[in-house]
């Protein structure tokens, strides 16, 4: 009876044990779902998208179904957005919790006094790009000359084109803007309306390729002296002042990025029913493959995703000074949440 006795009090030491182990400091262990390093707490989260998904959120979605954010204590629900300017004022709103947003659509906001910052730019290399079909001669940026460009009035892509233009020796009047919305600027190269479209190149050229059959290029503005930072997590100043939380997601985010490049297919494959719009597995996986060539830039190469420097963020601000998307210079801190920051 003694020796039962003793047992079940060693027993029942071991669960409890096992039990403490689980929480881990905090309440957030180290270790993925389902294994004795799981956090024994769950703080529910969202996840607003800067558009419907496509390739280039296939790290986040691998992240979520392999477990790396529950191994961060968050339970995330990720969604649709509609551009990143809404997804921005809904995150400063408090309708969402984090945001995936185009960065200098984020300081636009600033400058309007929306309390959101930046918590780690992802794609360090813009993806700003003018796109067409590969077999329309264009070489270079000479070669747009006289040409029909389709963009969108207002948006960062369109401020940024006339810099582009002026870096190549060339004026906004040696071409044909016209503008339309997102989807029809695809109709308009699609249809021969347009000789190119201004896109991100991780984006709508794989779509309008799979669509007709017919290769597509995209001049990258990067390739052509003008880079700056695009798309990354952001939050409310008020989710930034938690900082636990916030520091996880940055943490969470970073290490899915890493996981996703080592197996890009397993990555897009977990994107499989996220939306009704979601493009084909072909076109996922040219947008993820182009995707992974953003992630970093000269000064960040060997990095984790999602370190930035503040020599990028200042040459950030420069550019989007420059092109009129924001009053005067700012200050790296006014953009950027750096306390919770992943750095180089």
């Amino acid at each position: 009876m003694k020796l039962r006795t003793t047992l079940a009090a060693l027993a029942l030491a071991s669960i409890l044990l096992a039990a403490g182990c689980g929480s881990g400091s905090g309440g957030h262990g180290a270790g993925p779902a389902g294994t004795s390093g799981s956090p024994a707490h769950l703080d529910k989260v969202t996840l607003t998208l800067n558009w419907y998904p496509y390739g280039e959120h296939a790290a986040l979605y691998y992240g979520l179904k392999t477990g790396v954010y529950r191994k961060y204590g968050i339970d995330l629900t990720i969604q649709a957005g509609q551009g990143s300017g809404k997804t921005v004022q809904a995150v400063g709103a408090g309708q969402s919790d984090f945001g995936w947003a185009d960065t200098p659509a984020l300081m636009q906001a600033v400058g309007k006094g929306v309390p959101v910052k930046s918590l780690g730019v992802f794609l360090q290399t813009t993806p700003a790009s003018v796109q067409f079909f590969s077999d329309k001669g264009i070489t270079g940026p000479a070669d747009l000359k006289g040409k029909k460009v389709a963009g969108t009035a207002g948006d960062a892509l369109s401020k940024t084109f006339p810099v582009f233009l002026q870096k190549n020796g060339m004026q906004l009047s040696d071409v044909s803007v016209q503008n339309t919305d997102a989807a029809g600027k695809l109709a308009a190269v699609i249809s021969g309306q347009a000789d190119a479209l201004l896109g991100n190149a991780n984006d709508q050229g794989p779509t309008i390729a799979d669509k007709t059959g017919r290769p597509t290029t995209a001049m990258k503005f990067s390739d052509y002296g003008l880079t700056y930072y695009s798309d990354g997590l952001i939050a409310s100043d008020g989710t930034v002042a938690k900082t636990d939380l916030a520091t996880r997601m940055v943490k969470a985010t970073s290490e899915s990025f890493t996981a996703a490049a080592a197996d890009p297919d397993a990555a897009v494959a977990a994107m499989a029913g996220s939306s009704q719009q979601l493009p084909s597995a072909t076109v996922l996986k040219a947008q993820f493959a182009t995707t992974l060539g953003l992630l970093h830039t000269a000064a960040t190469t060997g990095k984790a995703p999602g370190a930035d420097t503040e020599a990028d963020w200042q040459a950030t601000i420069s550019v989007v000074s420059g092109a009129g998307l924001i009053g005067g210079s700012g200050k790296i801190g006014d953009y950027w949440a750096e306390s919770v920051a992943l750095k180089a």
